[in-house]
């Protein structure tokens, strides 16, 4: 999956969106969702993740509200390009959640702060 959108073209098809999702005058978000999905498919291809050869079908029945609604968050049209994303912010997820609960307590309580 290739997304090379201009910056313009981004922000042309957001404000359609955010008015939408009830977001008025917020072009960014949609734009900022698709600037980020971007960083991580570029991630994924230094990773080797993607941009080789596709050799896998995959096939799924899920609900058409689901669907629709993770296009609109995704800022994608495609079905395969939500599959692949979607694949990708697994495949690439970091575990920071679960390393920082694991890391309550740890901090010693006579500890100062200087602000």
């Amino acid at each position: 999956m290739t997304i090379n959108h201009t910056d313009t073209e981004l922000q042309a098809t957001a404000a359609p969106l955010n008015r939408r999702l009830g977001r008025h005058g917020m072009a960014g978000d949609v734009l900022d969702i698709r600037q980020r999905n971007r960083r991580v498919l570029e991630e994924a291809r230094s990773a080797g993740l993607i941009g080789t050869t596709k050799d896998t079908r995959i096939s799924a029945r899920v609900s058409s509200k689901l669907r629709e609604a993770a296009k609109r968050r995704a800022g994608v049209t495609g079905d395969s390009e939500l599959i692949e994303l979607a694949l990708v912010k697994l495949a690439l997820e970091d575990d920071f959640g679960a390393r920082l609960v694991a890391l309550k307590g740890t901090l010693s309580s006579d500890i100062e702060f200087d602000f």
